[in-house]
């Protein structure tokens, strides 16, 4: 699947043919370095080396490795090979390589922030369309774990789902009816009340969705350890430590995926003789 994907962003870069590089390139070897212009967590970097192995034979001479930290004007990677192929490989793999560490610094900042407590870091579906797998790879690397990965493999039921149903009940007798009960259910709740409906209505885990702190702790106060507790919504590296709270089992964000920053990377060629 990998490198379906690999391929398929090659195709929309190079087309039928580069034409600068084409029309330059004689031959020549050369030696690639990407080098940071920033600090960061690393990540993607397997995906990068093999964008450059589906365009030809390229050797790797040094790599860091997967999730480790780097700092400005560290070299992360340095390889040898025709120059055609590293001049071809270049902008997806450096892509790549600047989207998904950007995705695992941010993530890692927000594990960070929830050290010393039992909480976990879910990501969402909040991803570029296309770029699904290796985001959420991303925040793997980062430290964060995936939350459902489409709306295939998990039961969440949201506010438009309870309104063509008429209601969480309704919503969830629909769903135990048609489903084997192997599927977990999780309901997205907006107040009180209805998380005491979701409850009862015999649901796995709430998401308790724009709540602020303090109500989280009367949720949390009500559930009593019945239900998986997730919490989301305005939640940042600024407000994350106050919804810590006692008794909350998950804490996901859309912002570690499409509010990450591209980390500033680049790629400087050499002549080998």
């Amino acid at each position: 699947m990998v490198e379906k994907f690999l391929l398929r962003f090659l195709e929309e870069d190079i087309g039928n043919f580069d034409i600068t590089t084409e029309s330059i390139y004689r031959g020549e070897k050369a030696r690639a370095v990407i080098v940071a212009k920033e600090r960061g967590v690393l990540a993607g970097i397997d995906f990068a080396i093999k964008v450059f192995q589906l365009l030809g034979e390229v050797k790797v001479i040094e790599s860091l490795k997967e999730g480790e930290e780097f700092s400005k004007g560290e070299e992360i990677l340095v390889l040898e090979g025709s120059a055609e192929v590293l001049l071809k490989g270049e902008r997806v793999a450096l892509n790549l390589l600047q989207r998904l560490s950007g995705i695992a610094t941010l993530t890692k900042e927000f594990v960070k922030a929830l050290e010393g407590t039992k909480i976990k870091l879910l990501d969402t579906r909040k991803t570029t369309p296309g770029m699904r797998y290796f985001e959420k790879y991303a925040v793997r690397v980062g430290g964060g774990l995936n939350h459902r990965f489409g709306l295939y493999d998990m039961v969440l039921i949201k506010d438009n789902h309870k309104a063509i149903a008429g209601g969480i009940r309704e919503a969830v007798r629909r769903v135990k009816e048609s489903i084997s009960p192997v599927y977990k259910i999780e309901v997205e709740v907006e107040n009180l009340q209805e998380l005491q409906e979701a409850i009862e209505s015999g649901v796995d885990m709430v998401l308790l969705d724009n709540f602020k702190p303090e109500d989280v702790k009367r949720a949390v106060d009500i559930i009593k350890d019945r239900v998986l507790v997730e919490i989301s919504g305005n939640i940042n590296l600024s407000n994350i430590r106050e919804y810590a709270i006692e008794g909350v089992n998950f804490i996901s964000s859309g912002a570690i995926t499409h509010s990450a920053r591209w980390l500033d990377l680049s790629m400087r060629l050499s002549k080998v003789c």
